[in-house]
C-alpha cells in the first residue's frame, strides 16, 4: 500500500512539483493551501492531485484555524503530512497531533538560522557553506530531528538570488529523497537522531551539493 501524502503549501510550489516528479511510492491525498492564489494549486489541479482551500485570514485565531486544518488533514487519513512552503508557524496543539509524521524543508543548515531571511543572513555573516535540511518537526520551531541535510558552498560573488536558487536546486533533490525513505519505512528517529534503517551507521544524511 502506498504511503498515504497531505502536502501543506502558501506560495508556488517548487517543491510539490520535485516531489511529484520524482514518483515516489507514495499517494498524495489531498494538496492544501492557505492562500486561495497560491500558484501551487494551479500545477496541483493540473496534475489530477485533489486540492482542499482553507483561508486563514477567515478565521478569527491562529487556534481555531490550525483546529480545522488538521481536521481536514485528518480526514485523508495520511501517514505523512509534508509542508512544502507552508508559510504559517503550527501551534503545538497541531504539532502534538502529528508530531512523527510532520516534515519540512528549511532552506539553511539547521541549526544554522532558524526562522526567516536564512540566505540574507548566510551572506551577512560570510559563513563559507550554506544549504537546506528536512527535518521533522517539533514545538521548538526549525529545530525538529534532522533527516538529510544538502550543502552548497557560498561563493564570493554571491548574490541572495543566485544562493537561493543553488539551494533550491538541493532541496528539490532531498525532499523527495526524505519523504522516500519514510515511505519505505527506513527512518528511525532514535532519542531525537534519525537514523536509515539498515544503514546502522548512519546518523543525519549529510549530502553534498555542487
Amino acid at each position: 500500500m502506498s504511503c498515504r501524502v497531505v502536502v501543506l503549501l502558501s506560495g508556488r510550489g517548487s517543491n510539490l512539483r520535485a516531489i511529484v516528479e520524482a514518483q515516489l511510492p507514495i499517494d498524495i491525498v489531498a494538496v492544501i493551501s492557505n492562500r486561495p492564489q497560491a500558484a501551487a494549486l494551479t500545477y496541483a489541479r493540473a496534475c489530477g492531485l485533489p486540492v482542499v482551500v482553507l483561508d486563514h485570514t477567515e478565521h478569527p485565531d491562529r487556534t481555531t484555524f490550525d483546529a480545522l486544518l488538521a481536521e481536514k488533514i485528518e480526514q485523508h487519513r495520511p501517514d505523512l503530512v509534508v509542508l512544502a512552503g507552508y508559510m504559517r508557524i503550527l501551534g503545538p496543539a497541531f504539532i502534538a497531533r502529528f508530531e512523527g509524521r510532520l516534515l519540512n524543508i528549511h532552506p539553511a543548515l539547521l541549526p544554522m538560522f532558524p526562522g526567516l531571511k536564512t540566505h540574507e543572513r548566510a551572506l551577512a555573516e560570510g559563513v563559507k557553506i550554506h544549504g537546506c535540511t528536512v527535518h521533522f518537526v517539533t514545538i521548538d520551531l526549525d529545530h525538529g530531528p534532522i533527516v538529510v541535510q544538502a550543502a552548497v558552498p557560498v561563493r564570493a560573488d554571491d548574490t541572495l538570488d543566485t544562493l537561493a536558487a543553488r539551494v533550491l536546486a538541493q532541496e528539490h533533490r532531498i525532499y523527495p529523497q526524505a519523504i522516500r525513505w519514510f515511505a519505505e519505512g527506513r527512518l528511525v528517529n532514535l532519542h531525537g537522531r534519525v537514523n536509515l534503517k539498515d544503514d546502522p551507521a548512519s546518523q543525519s544524511v549529510l549530502s553534498p551539493g555542487i
